[in-house]
């Protein structure tokens, strides 16, 4: 193999640019030529221009949210004389092997690529952290963290005014971002799409806070389990407590990319040049153990990782 590329797909995650740092630089390391695929799938479906990457073509963009390669959503990409049509013009690119850099509906494209004779390799980067076989996703950790910022910064006002706070955060179907983030903010309260919510046994443990002098609270909603003004105005028509609503919103996608990101997307980029070298596609990247190792791609392709309960009973407990 002479030649790979590497397309970034699906919805941005901080830390996309640093595994596509350590991609090229490692491909080159290795003396392989190794180009970028501008907006993903949609992009090599429409026969876009590769782009050659040099060493300097990736420095200075470690510590850059989003993705240079830039991204996009490509449904007709699920049609197999697409997939057929995107497979031939790599292949006439003298191109043998491709890192994609997404979530489990991008793993999906990487898998009927391999299947049509492109060695592929996928690596997970999704601020949801929903991929099952890994422990860790690019993006995820980011994304907390400046979700993490923001409710300490609303914790601050909702103690001065002595009011509750209902934040919605982003997971339309997983919890995973409000459970951590609530955790770590110490929210009285996390909503997430995996449990059914019980707005009844939320105000209760609001009432009993006040009768210990509680002044403030803080409620996480998953934007997938319920509308953040609809508990807002449920949890203060229960209560009477005065209540605000803050929806963050595409806030959370960006912003420069921690050091756990940064140093994960590294070692999966490296892996993932490692494995196209060897001849070894049809592979996702997986944090197990704090080691990086390889599965197969449809274990990222196999519905959703499973929701930690026992993480989420912790944190009834912790929200007293």
């Amino acid at each position: 193999m002479q030649k790979i590329a590497v397309l970034t797909s699906g919805g941005d995650a901080p830390g996309m640019n640093a595994a596509i740092r350590a991609v090229v630089r490692t491909a080159l390391y290795h003396q392989l030529e190794v180009y970028g695929i501008e907006r993903g799938f949609a992009g090599l479906c429409s026969g876009s221009a590769l782009r050659r990457f040099t060493i300097n073509s990736v420095a200075g963009i470690i510590h850059r949210g989003g993705t240079i390669l830039h991204t996009a959503r490509a449904p007709g990409f699920e049609q197999r004389e697409v997939q057929v049509a995107a497979a031939r013009r790599l292949r006439e690119a003298g191109i043998g092997g491709l890192v994609v850099i997404g979530g489990g509906g991008s793993f999906c494209g990487a898998a009927a690529l391999q299947e049509l004779g492109i060695q592929t390799v996928g690596l997970p980067a999704t601020i949801d952290h929903d991929i099952p076989g890994t422990d860790g996703a690019v993006g995820f950790d980011t994304t907390v963290n400046t979700i993490l910022d923001a409710i300490n910064r609303l914790r601050d006002t909702a103690t001065a005014h002595e009011r509750i706070f209902v934040v919605e955060v982003m997971g339309r179907e997983s919890g995973f971002i409000a459970l951590a983030a609530g955790m770590a903010g110490g929210a009285e309260a996390i909503i997430v799409p995996e449990v059914k919510p019980d707005l009844e046994g939320i105000c209760r443990r609001l009432q009993e806070g006040i009768a210990r002098r509680k002044t403030h609270s803080l409620i996480l909603v998953a934007e997938g389990a319920a509308g953040a003004y609809a508990v807002g105005e449920e949890v203060h028509r229960k209560t009477g407590l005065e209540t605000r609503v803050t929806v963050l919103g595409h806030i959370q996608r960006g912003g420069s990319p921690t050091a756990a990101d940064r140093l994960l997307a590294s070692r999966m980029g490296a892996a993932a040049v490692e494995l196209l070298r060897s001849d070894t596609g049809g592979q996702m990247l997986s944090l197990k153990g704090g080691e990086i190792t390889a599965a197969p791609l449809q274990t990222g392709t196999a519905g959703r990782r499973a929701f930690p309960q026992d993480l989420y009973a912790l944190s009834l407990i912790l929200a007293r």
